[in-house]
């Protein structure tokens, strides 16, 4: 095979790759737009319509350190399919759900084929590009699809939630799933991992996730029973316990599902770390930036979704800045000057009024915010997936994929609870009080989720700025490259 076939072959790998990723992470939030009229359909209380997100992402990020490891031990290329089956399969069942029980347990089989689709497409990527310069320009697009089907997926669920029906969210991802398998037999070559064993942590997968989801749930349901009641810490107790038994059981597993000497890499438990707190705050804003549009300002689901589209083109403008500017700057500072501008927006975002303006309120407080967010995903994702072999490569994209999404889950669950619980202050007096004061009550509820968002950004700065140093970087020789024009 000629050197210019191969090199095409790589990018239509990396094609193949993204379009499952884009997939899977616009599912994170296509659904946030389309939850008025899911709660309407399925009749869903307001206590349990935001598992409709969280059963999918906790199930995901819990899970997605299994999918790691057996990418690694059985192949990457099929645990990439078999992934992207389930999750299309699951969509499916989601599109047909009667009832809520139904939907929720489809989200979370939907959150367990992106666990084995996000990892084993990430180390797909980063074995398939061993040349450096080429391996950041492919990380680059990686970061610009991952972090813009985000921001895709609200536009897309009001287009389709408007024009056609909700169910039509899940619908979708049927044909995008068989045309990726297809393409995947044909022209992505398997790979593995000679770890000298074949053994999976299923015990470890299942109480790490077990344990997330005793968390969120005492944190959710700390709204009705109080922070400091009996139950609410019982059941936060338990998940703790549960996620200290996990730790206990992977550093005396012969197969750990997590080796727990990775994190001695201090980039990579940096990565790690920055990015459960960025998207944490990230989700909780498309989240509540979404109520915001609809419930405030009146918006249709289509409007709602338009509204969003420069948060997306935000992104990939400031993934593809950081492709040029990290060389001359390196990846510590872009990845500083990217959070900044993220805090910047979100703080904007704090002063909110309850008849806003799109142009002059909300989309002020988004554009830095979604420029800073581009900034900072192209850096921190080499930083998360660099410096570690090839063996563990499945291992490394696992754990930095946990990072995002569960911190967007526990992000959501306590910016959630927070608001409501500014709001309920508010409202003490009951039934007396007028509409205006409602919604003013409400915006005030946002605003204390927005400042907390910009907390958590501000934390993730203070961590990648005091443990983070040149020699940390110095062995990874990031270079710089521009993004590709399809991006």
């Amino acid at each position: 095979m000629s050197t210019e076939s191969q090199t095409s072959n790589r990018w239509l790998i990396l094609v193949i790759a993204c379009l499952a990723q884009f997939m899977v992470v616009l599912d994170n939030t296509i659904v946030n737009v389309a939850l008025p009229s899911i709660q309407h359909g399925l009749r869903f209380s307001p206590a349990n319509l935001q598992w409709v997100v969280n059963a999918y992402t906790l199930i995901f990020g819990g899970f997605l350190l299994l999918g790691g490891r057996a990418a690694d031990l059985l192949g990457r290329r099929r645990l990439f399919m078999a992934g992207v089956v389930l999750f299309a399969g699951a969509s499916m069942l989601n599109g047909l759900a009667q009832s809520s029980t139904m939907l929720i347990l489809g989200r979370g089989l939907q959150g367990l084929g992106g666990a084995l689709v996000s990892p084993a497409a990430l180390s797909i990527i980063m074995t398939t590009f061993q040349d450096k310069g080429e391996r950041t320009r492919a990380l680059g697009v990686w970061s610009a699809i991952a972090a813009g089907g985000a921001a895709f997926g609200l536009l897309l669920g009001g287009v389709l939630t408007d024009l056609v029906s909700w169910r039509w969210n899940f619908f979708v991802n049927v044909p995008v799933g068989f045309a990726t398998v297809f393409l995947a037999l044909r022209f992505v070559p398997e790979s593995r991992a000679d770890l000298g064993h074949r053994s999976f942590d299923a015990l470890g997968a299942t109480t790490v996730t077990a344990g997330l989801l005793a968390i969120v749930f005492g944190i959710v349901k700390a709204q009705a029973w109080g922070w400091g009641s009996g139950r609410t810490l019982g059941v936060i107790a338990v998940g703790v316990a549960l996620l200290v038994t996990f730790v206990w059981l992977e550093s005396r597993s012969r197969a750990p599902l997590v080796r727990l000497s990775i994190f001695r890499i201090r980039s990579l438990a940096t990565a790690d770390a920055v990015m459960m707190l960025v998207a944490s705050a990230m989700f909780g804003m498309f989240f509540f930036a979404s109520l915001y549009v609809q419930n405030i300002l009146g918006y249709s689901p289509l409007r709602a979704g338009l509204a969003f589209l420069p948060v997306s083109l935000g992104i990939i403008v400031g993934a593809g800045i950081a492709q040029g500017i990290i060389k001359p700057l390196g990846v510590r500072n872009v990845s500083a000057i990217g959070l900044t501008l993220a805090v910047a927006g979100m703080l904007y975002l704090t002063r909110l009024p309850v008849h806003g303006h799109y142009a002059s309120d909300l989309l002020v407080g988004l554009l830095p915010m979604s420029i800073g967010m581009g900034l900072v995903f192209v850096p921190i994702t080499l930083l998360g997936t660099s410096g570690v072999a090839n063996d563990d490569a499945g291992l490394a994209s696992g754990l930095f994929n946990s990072a995002q999404q569960i911190g967007g889950s526990l992000g959501l669950a306590i910016l959630a609870t927070l608001a409501v619980d500014h709001t309920s202050s508010l409202l003490a007096n009951g039934a007396s009080v007028s509409h205006a004061s409602r919604l003013a009550a409400t915006v005030s509820g946002y605003h204390v989720a927005f400042l907390a968002a910009a907390i958590m950004i501000g934390a993730g700065t203070a961590l990648l700025m005091g443990l983070l140093r040149r020699r940390h970087v110095e062995g990874l020789s990031f270079d710089a490259a521009a993004v590709p024009a399809a991006v």
